[in-house]
């Protein structure tokens, strides 16, 4: 069973940073690619970044690519996502997800957390 639980969220200024982490009790962890999706009112779920279940690969949106890190430590069930140079678009609620491989498509992943906020003030 896998059970994932977000945090890391907050409030932020634009141009600074945070660091989301994704926590799985489960204990097939290191079979998932994990990803991150973003979801702001009134606007569709979207890809953010995944890795796959060994590391060696890794896939980010555009919107992202250069300011924001994805990890993830197989030893401890957690993945992660380092957030730099924030954007105010980057507002949204952030969903941390597991699945058999990486997908930018909301419906390829099996489980999801409950999602921690990211606001990011102008």
């Amino acid at each position: 069973q896998v059970q994932l639980v977000e945090s890391g969220g907050g409030l932020v200024q634009a141009g600074g940073s945070l660091r989301l982490s994704c926590a799985d009790s489960g204990r097939t962890f290191s079979s998932y690619a994990m990803g991150w999706f973003r979801q702001a009112p009134g606007k569709e779920r979207e890809f953010v970044a995944a890795v796959s279940w060994s590391g060696a690969s890794i896939s980010y949106a555009d919107s992202v690519k250069g300011r924001f890190t994805i990890s993830r430590g197989n030893a401890n069930n957690r993945v992660y996502l380092q957030m730099n140079s924030l954007k105010p678009e980057d507002t949204a609620l952030y969903y941390c997800a597991a699945g058999p491989r990486i997908g930018d498509y909301p419906g390829s992943w099996d489980y999801w957390g409950q999602g921690t906020q990211v606001t990011v003030s102008s």
